[in-house]
Protein backbone atom coordinates (compact mmCIF):
# COMPACT_ATOMS: atom_id res chain seq x y z
CA UNK A 1 0.00 0.00 0.00
CA UNK A 2 1.22 3.60 -0.61
CA UNK A 3 1.05 5.94 1.85
CA UNK A 4 2.48 9.01 2.95
CA UNK A 5 3.70 10.03 6.60
CA UNK A 6 4.15 13.93 7.16
CA UNK A 7 6.09 15.47 9.92
CA UNK A 8 9.11 17.14 10.54
CA UNK A 9 11.66 15.17 8.78
CA UNK A 10 15.55 14.60 9.09
CA UNK A 11 17.89 13.04 7.48
CA UNK A 12 21.59 12.27 6.47
CA UNK A 13 23.08 13.56 2.87
CA UNK A 14 26.49 12.73 3.56
CA UNK A 15 28.76 12.32 6.62
CA UNK A 16 28.52 15.82 7.43
CA UNK A 17 25.35 16.90 5.65
CA UNK A 18 21.82 16.61 7.13
CA UNK A 19 19.03 17.94 5.18
CA UNK A 20 16.03 19.32 7.25
CA UNK A 21 12.06 20.21 6.20
CA UNK A 22 9.73 20.61 8.63
CA UNK A 23 5.89 20.21 8.03
CA UNK A 24 7.06 17.67 4.94
CA UNK A 25 4.95 14.76 3.38
CA UNK A 26 7.68 11.41 2.90
CA UNK A 27 6.13 9.12 0.18
CA UNK A 28 5.79 5.42 0.65
CA UNK A 29 5.23 3.86 -2.98
CA UNK A 30 5.90 0.10 -2.98
CA UNK A 31 7.91 0.01 -0.09
CA UNK A 32 10.49 2.72 -0.70
CA UNK A 33 11.10 6.14 -0.60
CA UNK A 34 9.87 8.52 -3.48
CA UNK A 35 11.10 11.60 -1.78
CA UNK A 36 9.81 14.31 0.61
CA UNK A 37 7.76 16.96 -0.54
CA UNK A 38 6.68 20.70 1.19
CA UNK A 39 2.78 19.61 -0.35
CA UNK A 40 1.53 16.54 -1.11
CA UNK A 41 1.93 16.24 -5.12
CA UNK A 42 -1.50 16.25 -6.75
CA UNK A 43 -0.44 12.27 -8.05
CA UNK A 44 -0.52 11.17 -4.79
CA UNK A 45 -3.90 12.58 -3.75
CA UNK A 46 -6.23 10.49 -1.74
CA UNK A 47 -3.65 8.15 -0.47
CA UNK A 48 -3.32 7.41 3.14
CA UNK A 49 -1.51 10.44 4.80
CA UNK A 50 -0.03 9.32 8.74
CA UNK A 51 -0.09 12.69 10.29
CA UNK A 52 2.76 13.03 12.62
CA UNK A 53 2.46 17.03 12.55
CA UNK A 54 5.24 18.09 15.01
CA UNK A 55 6.75 14.99 15.30
CA UNK A 56 10.22 14.41 14.34
CA UNK A 57 10.85 11.93 11.64
CA UNK A 58 14.13 9.96 10.76
CA UNK A 59 15.30 6.97 9.15
CA UNK A 60 15.04 3.94 10.87
CA UNK A 61 18.31 2.82 13.21
CA UNK A 62 20.77 0.09 12.23
CA UNK A 63 22.52 -2.26 14.46
CA UNK A 64 25.59 -3.44 13.02
CA UNK A 65 26.49 -5.92 16.01
CA UNK A 66 24.34 -7.42 18.94
CA UNK A 67 24.25 -10.49 20.16
CA UNK A 68 20.63 -11.81 20.59
CA UNK A 69 21.06 -14.71 23.03
CA UNK A 70 22.86 -12.51 25.87
CA UNK A 71 19.83 -10.08 25.86
CA UNK A 72 18.81 -12.48 29.06
CA UNK A 73 21.51 -11.33 31.12
CA UNK A 74 22.01 -7.49 29.60
CA UNK A 75 23.09 -5.13 32.31
CA UNK A 76 24.80 -7.66 34.66
CA UNK A 77 28.23 -9.42 34.92
CA UNK A 78 30.28 -6.28 33.98
CA UNK A 79 33.57 -6.70 36.81
CA UNK A 80 35.65 -8.69 33.99
CA UNK A 81 37.52 -7.95 30.67
CA UNK A 82 36.56 -9.86 27.72
CA UNK A 83 38.06 -13.38 27.53
CA UNK A 84 37.06 -13.84 31.25
CA UNK A 85 33.75 -12.56 30.71
CA UNK A 86 33.18 -14.67 27.60
CA UNK A 87 34.27 -17.95 30.12
CA UNK A 88 32.48 -16.91 33.38
CA UNK A 89 29.41 -15.56 31.96
CA UNK A 90 28.57 -15.77 28.37
CA UNK A 91 29.59 -19.25 27.41
CA UNK A 92 27.67 -20.83 30.22
CA UNK A 93 24.54 -18.42 29.50
CA UNK A 94 24.59 -19.63 25.57
CA UNK A 95 24.72 -23.36 26.14
CA UNK A 96 21.50 -22.57 27.89
CA UNK A 97 19.98 -22.49 23.72
CA UNK A 98 20.63 -26.03 23.40
CA UNK A 99 17.07 -26.44 25.43
CA UNK A 100 14.79 -25.07 22.85
CA UNK A 101 11.75 -24.55 25.11
CA UNK A 102 14.51 -21.93 26.75
CA UNK A 103 15.47 -20.62 23.67
CA UNK A 104 11.65 -19.88 22.67
CA UNK A 105 11.28 -18.06 25.74
CA UNK A 106 13.96 -15.90 25.95
CA UNK A 107 13.94 -15.00 22.27
CA UNK A 108 10.13 -14.23 22.57
CA UNK A 109 11.21 -11.53 24.48
CA UNK A 110 14.21 -10.40 22.90
CA UNK A 111 12.08 -9.86 19.97
CA UNK A 112 9.54 -8.08 21.88
CA UNK A 113 11.64 -6.07 23.37
CA UNK A 114 13.86 -5.15 20.40
CA UNK A 115 10.28 -4.42 18.38
CA UNK A 116 9.87 -1.24 20.76
CA UNK A 117 13.16 0.27 19.73
CA UNK A 118 13.99 2.43 17.19
CA UNK A 119 16.20 -0.16 15.07
CA UNK A 120 15.02 -0.92 11.92
CA UNK A 121 18.34 -3.64 10.49
CA UNK A 122 20.64 -5.29 12.01
CA UNK A 123 23.47 -7.91 11.71
CA UNK A 124 23.03 -10.24 14.38
CA UNK A 125 25.02 -13.02 16.18
CA UNK A 126 22.85 -16.16 17.10
CA UNK A 127 24.15 -19.81 18.96
CA UNK A 128 26.10 -22.37 18.02
CA UNK A 129 22.62 -24.05 18.36
CA UNK A 130 20.04 -24.91 14.98
CA UNK A 131 16.88 -25.24 15.86
CA UNK A 132 17.35 -21.93 18.41
CA UNK A 133 18.55 -19.84 15.44
CA UNK A 134 16.06 -21.01 12.98
CA UNK A 135 13.44 -20.05 15.71
CA UNK A 136 14.97 -16.97 16.48
CA UNK A 137 15.11 -16.04 12.56
CA UNK A 138 11.93 -17.12 11.91
CA UNK A 139 10.08 -14.46 15.00
CA UNK A 140 12.21 -12.28 13.75
CA UNK A 141 10.25 -12.33 10.09
CA UNK A 142 7.02 -12.85 11.45
CA UNK A 143 7.44 -9.18 13.12
CA UNK A 144 8.74 -7.18 10.21
CA UNK A 145 12.19 -7.01 10.87
CA UNK A 146 14.77 -6.79 7.88
CA UNK A 147 18.30 -7.69 8.81
CA UNK A 148 21.07 -10.73 8.91
CA UNK A 149 21.48 -13.45 12.02
CA UNK A 150 23.93 -15.19 11.99
CA UNK A 151 24.51 -19.24 13.71
CA UNK A 152 27.60 -19.30 15.11
CA UNK A 153 31.00 -21.27 14.85
CA UNK A 154 33.37 -22.75 17.22
CA UNK A 155 35.74 -25.64 16.97
CA UNK A 156 38.02 -24.42 19.79
CA UNK A 157 39.36 -22.81 22.74
CA UNK A 158 35.74 -23.47 24.05
CA UNK A 159 33.91 -24.94 26.83
CA UNK A 160 32.89 -28.68 26.53
CA UNK A 161 29.65 -27.87 26.53
CA UNK A 162 29.83 -24.76 23.79
CA UNK A 163 31.73 -26.08 20.74
CA UNK A 164 31.80 -28.29 17.81
CA UNK A 165 33.71 -30.36 16.34
CA UNK A 166 34.95 -29.05 12.90
CA UNK A 167 33.06 -31.75 10.54
CA UNK A 168 29.37 -30.92 12.48
CA UNK A 169 30.11 -26.84 12.31
CA UNK A 170 30.36 -27.26 8.75
CA UNK A 171 27.43 -30.01 8.55
CA UNK A 172 24.84 -28.03 10.71
CA UNK A 173 26.12 -24.50 9.08
CA UNK A 174 24.80 -26.19 5.83
CA UNK A 175 21.80 -27.48 7.17
CA UNK A 176 20.88 -24.08 8.27
CA UNK A 177 21.26 -22.11 5.58
CA UNK A 178 19.11 -24.81 3.77
CA UNK A 179 16.75 -24.46 6.45
CA UNK A 180 15.77 -20.89 6.35
CA UNK A 181 15.69 -20.45 2.55
CA UNK A 182 12.31 -19.46 2.81
CA UNK A 183 12.74 -16.67 4.86
CA UNK A 184 12.27 -13.56 2.76
CA UNK A 185 13.66 -10.76 4.93
CA UNK A 186 15.92 -12.00 7.46
CA UNK A 187 18.99 -13.13 5.83
CA UNK A 188 21.85 -15.79 6.83
CA UNK A 189 25.83 -14.26 7.37
CA UNK A 190 28.62 -16.72 8.19
CA UNK A 191 29.56 -16.21 11.71
CA UNK A 192 32.96 -17.71 12.86
CA UNK A 193 32.79 -16.22 16.54
CA UNK A 194 36.56 -14.75 16.40
CA UNK A 195 39.95 -16.22 14.87
CA UNK A 196 40.60 -18.02 18.82
CA UNK A 197 37.42 -19.98 18.55
CA UNK A 198 37.91 -21.66 14.89
CA UNK A 199 40.31 -23.34 13.39
CA UNK A 200 42.12 -23.28 9.95
CA UNK A 201 39.90 -26.13 8.97
CA UNK A 202 36.66 -24.73 9.78
CA UNK A 203 37.48 -20.92 8.51
CA UNK A 204 38.58 -22.58 5.14
CA UNK A 205 35.35 -24.49 4.68
CA UNK A 206 33.21 -21.11 6.23
CA UNK A 207 35.53 -19.65 3.23
CA UNK A 208 33.94 -22.21 0.80
CA UNK A 209 30.41 -21.87 1.80
CA UNK A 210 30.65 -17.87 1.95
CA UNK A 211 31.55 -18.25 -1.60
CA UNK A 212 28.98 -20.84 -2.63
CA UNK A 213 26.29 -18.94 -1.18
CA UNK A 214 27.63 -15.41 -1.94
CA UNK A 215 26.68 -15.16 1.95
CA UNK A 216 28.17 -11.62 4.06
CA UNK A 217 30.10 -12.68 6.88
CA UNK A 218 30.44 -10.99 10.36
CA UNK A 219 32.84 -11.61 13.19
CA UNK A 220 35.21 -9.91 15.58
CA UNK A 221 37.99 -8.22 15.35
CA UNK A 222 41.13 -6.52 17.71
CA UNK A 223 38.67 -5.91 20.90
CA UNK A 224 41.11 -6.78 23.50
CA UNK A 225 44.57 -6.48 23.77
CA UNK A 226 44.84 -10.13 25.48
CA UNK A 227 42.82 -11.01 22.41
CA UNK A 228 45.04 -9.84 20.30
CA UNK A 229 48.15 -11.56 21.87
CA UNK A 230 46.18 -14.71 21.51
CA UNK A 231 45.84 -13.98 17.73
CA UNK A 232 49.34 -13.62 17.28
CA UNK A 233 50.02 -16.88 19.22
CA UNK A 234 48.04 -18.98 17.24
CA UNK A 235 48.20 -17.66 14.02
CA UNK A 236 51.87 -16.49 14.08
CA UNK A 237 52.44 -16.86 9.93
CA UNK A 238 50.57 -13.35 9.54
CA UNK A 239 51.76 -9.54 10.50
CA UNK A 240 48.13 -8.71 11.81
CA UNK A 241 44.70 -9.39 13.19
CA UNK A 242 43.50 -8.47 10.01
CA UNK A 243 45.53 -10.77 7.86
CA UNK A 244 44.31 -13.76 9.94
CA UNK A 245 40.69 -13.10 8.65
CA UNK A 246 42.00 -11.52 5.13
CA UNK A 247 43.72 -15.41 4.49
CA UNK A 248 40.55 -16.73 4.02
CA UNK A 249 38.95 -14.32 2.46
CA UNK A 250 36.63 -13.07 4.95
CA UNK A 251 38.01 -9.08 4.87
CA UNK A 252 35.68 -8.07 2.22
CA UNK A 253 37.48 -9.69 -0.59
CA UNK A 254 34.58 -11.29 -2.02
CA UNK A 255 31.45 -10.36 -0.29
CA UNK A 256 30.36 -7.77 2.23
CA UNK A 257 32.44 -7.97 6.07
CA UNK A 258 31.70 -6.86 9.45
CA UNK A 259 34.02 -6.64 11.43
CA UNK A 260 32.97 -6.00 15.17
CA UNK A 261 35.02 -3.11 17.64
CA UNK A 262 38.64 -2.93 15.97
CA UNK A 263 39.53 -0.82 18.81
CA UNK A 264 43.31 -1.73 18.31
CA UNK A 265 44.31 -1.27 14.76
CA UNK A 266 47.10 -2.17 13.31
CA UNK A 267 48.51 0.54 11.38
CA UNK A 268 48.99 -1.70 7.69
CA UNK A 269 45.70 -3.14 9.04
CA UNK A 270 44.14 -0.03 8.39
CA UNK A 271 45.01 0.49 5.02
CA UNK A 272 43.30 -3.29 4.46
CA UNK A 273 40.34 -2.36 5.96
CA UNK A 274 39.87 0.74 4.04
CA UNK A 275 40.88 -1.28 0.65
CA UNK A 276 38.40 -4.08 1.02
CA UNK A 277 35.51 -1.73 2.00
CA UNK A 278 34.98 -3.77 5.52
CA UNK A 279 32.34 -2.27 8.09
CA UNK A 280 33.17 -1.53 11.31
CA UNK A 281 30.88 -2.46 13.71
CA UNK A 282 31.86 0.25 16.43
CA UNK A 283 30.70 -0.66 19.93
CA UNK A 284 30.93 2.18 22.65
CA UNK A 285 29.33 0.91 25.26
CA UNK A 286 30.72 -2.66 25.17
CA UNK A 287 34.30 -1.46 24.72
CA UNK A 288 33.58 0.42 28.12
CA UNK A 289 32.23 -2.19 29.85
CA UNK A 290 34.64 -5.12 29.27
CA UNK A 291 37.93 -2.32 29.18
CA UNK A 292 38.29 -3.41 25.69
CA UNK A 293 39.29 0.79 25.41
CA UNK A 294 37.92 3.46 22.95
CA UNK A 295 38.48 2.86 19.11
CA UNK A 296 39.40 5.59 16.93
CA UNK A 297 36.48 6.03 14.80
CA UNK A 298 37.60 9.95 14.14
CA UNK A 299 40.69 8.80 12.37
CA UNK A 300 38.40 5.81 10.57
CA UNK A 301 36.17 8.59 9.77
CA UNK A 302 38.81 10.21 8.09
CA UNK A 303 40.42 7.70 6.53
CA UNK A 304 37.49 6.47 4.18
CA UNK A 305 37.04 2.89 6.78
CA UNK A 306 33.44 2.34 6.72
CA UNK A 307 31.71 2.19 9.72
CA UNK A 308 28.08 1.74 11.50
CA UNK A 309 27.25 1.23 15.10
CA UNK A 310 26.44 -0.82 17.23
CA UNK A 311 24.66 -2.13 20.91
CA UNK A 312 26.59 -4.72 21.13
CA UNK A 313 24.34 -6.42 23.53
CA UNK A 314 25.12 -7.59 26.24
CA UNK A 315 28.66 -6.39 26.40
CA UNK A 316 26.62 -3.56 25.55
CA UNK A 317 23.95 -2.59 28.27
CA UNK A 318 21.49 -1.43 26.30
CA UNK A 319 19.41 -1.81 22.98
CA UNK A 320 18.79 1.43 22.49
CA UNK A 321 20.38 2.93 18.98
CA UNK A 322 19.92 6.75 20.46
CA UNK A 323 22.27 5.59 23.59
CA UNK A 324 24.81 4.39 20.85
CA UNK A 325 24.76 7.69 19.30
CA UNK A 326 25.35 9.69 22.48
CA UNK A 327 28.17 7.16 23.40
CA UNK A 328 30.26 7.06 20.19
CA UNK A 329 29.75 11.36 20.28
CA UNK A 330 30.91 11.10 23.59
CA UNK A 331 33.82 8.25 23.69
CA UNK A 332 34.95 10.01 20.77
CA UNK A 333 35.65 13.33 23.08
CA UNK A 334 37.34 11.42 25.86
CA UNK A 335 39.32 9.52 23.28
CA UNK A 336 40.56 12.97 22.10
CA UNK A 337 41.60 14.12 25.62
CA UNK A 338 43.50 11.12 26.34
CA UNK A 339 45.71 11.37 23.27
CA UNK A 340 45.70 14.27 20.90
CA UNK A 341 43.80 16.07 18.13
CA UNK A 342 44.66 13.34 15.53
CA UNK A 343 41.87 11.56 16.77
CA UNK A 344 38.88 14.62 16.48
CA UNK A 345 35.23 14.40 18.03
CA UNK A 346 32.48 12.66 16.37
CA UNK A 347 29.81 15.30 15.49
CA UNK A 348 25.78 14.80 15.83
CA UNK A 349 25.54 15.30 12.34
CA UNK A 350 28.38 12.60 11.64
CA UNK A 351 26.87 10.13 14.18
CA UNK A 352 23.42 10.51 12.76
CA UNK A 353 25.11 9.69 9.50
CA UNK A 354 26.46 6.29 11.27
CA UNK A 355 23.85 5.17 12.72
CA UNK A 356 21.34 5.59 9.81
CA UNK A 357 23.14 5.94 5.90
CA UNK A 358 26.93 4.43 7.46
CA UNK A 359 25.64 1.31 8.22
CA UNK A 360 22.29 1.21 6.24
CA UNK A 361 24.47 1.05 3.01
CA UNK A 362 25.85 -2.58 4.32
CA UNK A 363 22.10 -3.86 3.82
CA UNK A 364 22.12 -1.99 0.05
CA UNK A 365 19.58 1.26 0.01
CA UNK A 366 19.17 1.25 3.17
CA UNK A 367 19.20 4.53 5.48
CA UNK A 368 18.07 7.88 3.97
CA UNK A 369 14.98 9.38 2.68
CA UNK A 370 16.47 9.92 -0.68
CA UNK A 371 14.35 8.26 -3.87
CA UNK A 372 14.95 4.83 -4.35
CA UNK A 373 15.90 4.15 -0.80
CA UNK A 374 13.89 1.37 0.85
CA UNK A 375 11.12 2.93 3.31
CA UNK A 376 12.72 2.46 6.57
CA UNK A 377 11.40 5.46 9.15
CA UNK A 378 10.83 5.79 13.05
CA UNK A 379 9.08 8.47 14.02
CA UNK A 380 9.82 10.17 17.50
CA UNK A 381 7.79 11.37 20.58
CA UNK A 382 9.60 14.49 21.88
CA UNK A 383 6.96 15.40 23.93
CA UNK A 384 8.21 14.36 27.11
CA UNK A 385 10.75 16.39 27.57
CA UNK A 386 10.59 20.18 28.83
CA UNK A 387 11.43 22.89 26.36
CA UNK A 388 11.43 26.74 26.14
CA UNK A 389 11.20 28.21 22.27
CA UNK A 390 10.85 24.99 20.37
CA UNK A 391 10.68 26.54 17.38
CA UNK A 392 13.51 28.11 17.15
CA UNK A 393 15.56 24.68 17.53
CA UNK A 394 16.83 23.59 13.85
CA UNK A 395 15.44 19.98 13.33
CA UNK A 396 19.22 18.49 13.92
CA UNK A 397 19.15 20.15 17.08
CA UNK A 398 15.94 18.80 17.94
CA UNK A 399 17.13 15.02 17.53
CA UNK A 400 20.34 16.08 19.53
CA UNK A 401 18.25 17.28 22.28
CA UNK A 402 16.53 14.24 21.81
CA UNK A 403 19.57 12.22 22.19
CA UNK A 404 20.72 13.47 25.13
CA UNK A 405 17.56 13.92 27.12
CA UNK A 406 15.36 10.89 25.96
CA UNK A 407 16.05 7.00 25.23
CA UNK A 408 12.92 6.02 25.21
CA UNK A 409 11.17 3.92 22.61
CA UNK A 410 9.60 4.89 19.44
CA UNK A 411 6.31 6.48 18.81
CA UNK A 412 6.09 4.95 15.42
CA UNK A 413 7.98 2.34 13.13
CA UNK A 414 8.35 1.61 9.53
CA UNK A 415 10.69 -1.13 8.24
CA UNK A 416 10.35 -1.45 4.33
CA UNK A 417 7.25 0.59 3.96
CA UNK A 418 5.53 -1.31 6.51
CA UNK A 419 4.17 -0.22 10.04
CA UNK A 420 5.67 -2.16 12.87
CA UNK A 421 4.61 0.15 15.67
Amino acid sequence: MDFAIKGDILYSKSLNKVVEYDNSYLICVNGKSDGVYKRLPAKYKGIKVYDYTGYLIIPGLVDMHLHAPQYMFIGLHMDLKLLDWLNKYTFPAEAKYKDIRFAKKAYDIFVKDLTLTATTRFAMFATIHNDATLYLMNELEKTGFKGYVGKVNMDRNSPKYLVETTNKSIKDTLKWIESCENLKNIKPIITPRFIPSCTDKLMKELSKIMKEKNLPVQSHLSENRSEIEWVKELVPRVKSYEEAYDMFDMLGTVTNSIMAHYVWPDENGIKLMKNRNVWVAHSPSSNRNLSSGIAPIGRYLREGIKVGLATDVAGGSYLSMFRAIEDTITTSKIRNCLYDSEYYNVTIEQALYLATLGGGEFFGKVGSFEKGYEFDAIVLNERDIPTVLMSELTLLERFERYIYRSHTNVYAKFIAGKKIV
